[in-house]
């Protein structure tokens, strides 16, 4: 049962999680204590969280359309929103993270409906951020959403993944910060780490969305960790991150948050 199994991971999860002290990782350490532990108010969280209370009471109807199929079902804006939006404390670390490692660039894979958007670009407003929608139907939510905010320096996409979003891969150099969002698929999570993987550098991190929301997503983490390109991985049990540091012993930590 989903949420037995769902329950005992976070258990199992919050008996073997360190804080800050015990650290031996000079890096892991700053991280948690100047960006996980940062829980001082921050003018972003309330103009983005109002933005996020929009959503989830926005009654108006959209059509979606199932992929390769032509199946098509209808949906309230504010069920989207239930389904696709992270918490808020969440969202709010993401833009802490962005702040602190200060990336050139920025991929977001699966952006609808466009909060953690804005909160990345707020948390590294000088960063090309890259956002892409694979359906037209929850990209024009994003697009809403940004326009809303009244920006318009986010790089919003939409299409295929074997044409627009493979075409964004190859043209880029190298990825700085990726935030994979597979919807809990893990074939699809492990798609994008290893499409992503080339473009990693000694200061990328990826991070990875739902990793302990089924059975095979917490499978799939366990295969992430193992990549010996790996050095570093930070699990909050909500979301886990990834870095490739060099120079840096290889170990994997479990953080309370």
């Amino acid at each position: 049962m989903f949420n037995l199994r769902f329950a005992k991971d976070y258990l199992l999860h919050s008996v073997n999680a360190k804080n800050r002290h015990g650290l031996h990782s000079p890096f892991v350490y700053r991280l948690v204590d100047t960006v996980f532990y940062d829980f001082e108010a921050k003018n972003v969280y309330t103009d983005v969280e109002k933005l996020r209370n929009g959503l989830l009471t926005d009654t108006r109807t959209i059509t979606l359309t199932e992929p390769g199929t032509e199946n098509y079902s209808s949906k309230k804006i504010s069920v989207v929103a239930e389904e696709t939006l992270r918490l808020p404390k969440i969202d709010q670390l993401l833009h802490r993270v962005a702040a602190f490692l200060k990336p050139a660039n920025m991929l977001e894979i699966s952006a609808c409906p466009g909060i953690t958007s804005l909160y990345l670009h707020a948390g590294a407003p000088k960063a090309n951020l890259l956002a892409w929608e694979e359906k037209p139907e929850t990209f024009d939510i994003a697009q809403d959403t940004f326009k809303k905010a009244k920006i318009d320096t986010i790089n919003l996409l939409t299409g295929k993944y074997d044409t627009t979003f493979l075409r964004l891969i190859n043209a880029l150099d190298k990825l700085d910060f990726v935030l994979i969002n597979s919807h809990h698929n893990s074939k699809g999570a492990l798609k994008y780490f290893e499409l992503c993987l080339p473009k990693a550098h000694e200061k990328t991190v990826f991070i990875f969305d739902g990793i302990y929301h089924n059975k095979e997503m917490a499978q799939a983490w366990n295969k992430i960790k193992a990549n010996p390109k790996v050095t570093v991985t930070v699990d909050i049990f909500w979301i886990g991150l990834v870095f490739f540091r060099d120079g840096q012993a290889r170990e994997d930590f479990k953080i309370k948050f």
